[in-house]
């Protein structure tokens, strides 16, 4: 199987070369300078020359706050991007492996209490941000094309590789002594290793179709920094502020949580807790 992997250099797409190198499987990781997935050209020249069984896709346009200034390239990446991937899917039967986001969904206070276990795959999404929309067109895309697709929502991305919270942490509490953290946002982290192995083990089942991936347990941003600082040592005063005090231009859902209820009922799926998932990324973390 020929397997090729969009965004090669990102989060996720650096986690998936370091899991397929220590599995031994041959695989392309393509950076975006060497594919661009928004022009429908490059996308068929590189694909017609590398004719693989099977796209990774990690390629996405991340910047939640700019993509309010940035719309039409938000939505070039995210959503018309992977139409051209899934077009050429499903001329070629290839199947797209696609990684989207929670933020697809409202996260309204009542969604809190009324979806304890978090969102399942199939509630209505209502993203409230040019971001989730952007992604959200994306899905819309891939289903429309009726390509063979895994479509993996995932939460507050983090991992050894990139930039994310758990590193921005450690580096601020290297710099300080006292933070603020906003303790009004509800979801749980998910961890770049977990996504990666789950996700290939969905692959090698022939799954399809769409699934959350994510930690148990639901916390907020500001639990995260504490259970950071206290793994690590470090001597930091975290304060916990409502998202009222640290305004941002994109608006942030107030619940994120995903249900993994779907996937958690697949043999041999290995979905962790928070802290636990937290430790291991802590040992393993390149600061």
């Amino acid at each position: 199987m020929r397997i090729m992997i969009t965004g090669g250099n990102g989060q996720l797409g650096s986690e998936w070369v370091y899991f397929l190198n220590k599995q031994g499987v041959e695989f392309i990781a393509l950076p975006s300078s060497d594919l661009d997935i928004t022009d429908h050209m490059d996308v068929r020249r590189v694909l017609n020359n590398l004719k693989p069984d099977l796209i990774i896709n990690c390629a996405a346009y991340t910047k939640v706050d700019q993509a309010e200034d940035e719309q039409e390239k938000a939505f070039a990446v995210n959503a018309d991007g992977l139409k051209n991937l899934a077009d050429y899917c499903v001329e070629h039967q290839i199947k797209l492996v696609h990684f989207s986001t929670d933020y697809v969904f409202e996260g309204s206070l009542t969604d809190k209490k009324n979806l304890p276990e978090g969102y399942p795959e199939d509630h209505p999404p209502e993203p409230i941000n040019t971001y989730g929309e952007s992604k959200l067109a994306g899905e819309v895309s891939i289903r429309n094309s009726g390509c063979d697709h895994l479509i993996i929502r995932v939460s507050w991305l983090c991992g050894r590789f990139g930039n994310n919270f758990v590193k921005s942490m450690i580096r601020l509490g290297k710099e300080r002594d006292e933070l603020e953290v906003v303790n009004d946002q509800f979801g749980s982290p998910t961890f770049a290793d977990n996504v990666v192995e789950n996700t290939w083990h969905l692959i090698d089942q022939n799954m399809s179709g769409v699934y959350h991936i994510t930690s148990t347990g639901m916390i907020t941003w500001y639990d995260l920094a504490q259970a950071i600082f206290k793994k690590t040592g470090e001597q930091v005063d975290v304060k916990p502020i409502p998202s009222s005090e640290f305004p941002t231009k994109a608006k942030r859902p107030t619940f994120s949580l995903l249900s993994t209820k779907k996937i958690a009922a697949i043999p041999g799926i290995t979905l962790t807790n928070w802290q636990e998932g937290l430790h291991n990324l802590l040992a393993n973390i390149d600061t």
